[in-house]
């Protein structure tokens, strides 16, 4: 499709289990292997999971406040456990996307993640917006999903960063499955997507079929791949923690909406793409060319509703312009 190839070397490192009684240092071993693999393969970027370096604590009613803080979140980026993965980068000249639990200055605390060029700087920060699960205590449900309780909404917006010679945006886990968030960002000339999510196998408020919890996963990225001309990169911190099963399926997805490169099990692995980036400006320009047919007079209640209400009025139709 496109002659004028723009080559991006680009993998995702899945994580399998992190377990609560896993040191962070041992974690964070696990993470420079697969960052020097990842370099052997010819990679530039490396996109490692959301919450990479703990268990997926949000499963645990804890009430200790201090101590959540002081053993799952990161009081600064990089710290004295971390620093040595962003020293090899430095070293090996490639950049990565990290997710990790962030404890702010003043005691604010967010899910998020960041990008890290090949000179080990951090670029962008980004703060999970779609939070998903609960904030009460469900003590008969076989686990929790606590991020309303652990975490605040995110306030940095969906920004994209230029690094590497691209522009590159991020996401966190639930963000996939919202469309808003990618066509936010291809409208800011995103060419890449990366995200890293830890999702469960069960899905605690209803009876939803295990199978489509990877179909669900799967179309997210695909259907938002295609319809935004993006590169997406998707790592899972994945099997079973402590018992407690996530999925895998860790992906590159082309602008085309195929799955270029998946993650065959639910352990440490990566997964690589030699990307052309320019892939996506030939779906911008013929099929989906937004400064040529998007018509946003008329999608006015996307920003103006949370949650579905009654239909518009003819006279409300045509007032939209």
């Amino acid at each position: 499709m496109n002659a004028d190839k723009q080559r991006f070397g680009l993998a995702v490192a899945q994580m399998g289990p992190v377990h609560l009684a896993d040191d962070r240092r041992i974690v964070v071993a696990r993470l420079i292997e697969m960052l020097r693999e990842a370099a052997s393969r010819g990679a530039r970027m490396v996109v490692f999971p959301e919450l990479a370096l703990t268990t997926f604590f949000p499963r645990y009613w804890m009430e200790d406040e201090a101590e959540v803080n002081a053993r799952f979140f990161e009081a600064e980026m990089p710290g004295p456990e971390t620093r040595p993965l962003f020293e090899l980068a430095a070293q090996l000249k490639v950049g990565f996307y990290l997710g990790y639990a962030e404890l702010t200055p003043d005691g604010h605390r967010y899910n998020s993640s960041i990008l890290v060029d090949e000179h080990a700087r951090i670029v962008a920060r980004y703060r999970k917006i779609h939070l998903p699960g609960h904030s009460d205590h469900k003590p008969d449900a076989p686990f929790q999903h606590l991020e309303k309780k652990y975490f605040e909404v995110g306030n940095d917006g969906f920004g994209v960063s230029d690094m590497l010679g691209t522009r590159i945006g991020q996401c966190l886990c639930n963000d996939r499955r919202w469309p808003e968030t990618y066509r936010v960002m291809s409208l800011q000339s995103a060419r890449l997507v990366v995200l890293g999510y830890n999702t469960p196998s069960w899905n605690i408020h209803w009876s939803e079929p295990p199978h489509l919890r990877m179909f669900h996963h799967l179309l997210s990225l695909q259907a938002n791949a295609y319809q935004n001309g993006l590169w997406v990169a998707a790592a899972a911190k994945c099997g079973a923690e402590d018992g407690f099963h996530m999925i895998g399926g860790s992906a590159i997805v082309a602008p085309t909406g195929e799955i270029v490169a998946q993650a065959q099990g639910e352990e440490d692995e990566v997964i690589f793409a030699n990307c052309d980036l320019g892939l996506g400006e030939t779906f911008l320009e013929h099929v989906f060319n937004f400064a040529k047919h998007r018509r946003p007079e008329h999608y006015r209640l996307i920003v103006e509703r949370t949650g579905a209400g009654a239909p518009l009025t003819p006279s409300d139709l045509s007032t939209q312009e």
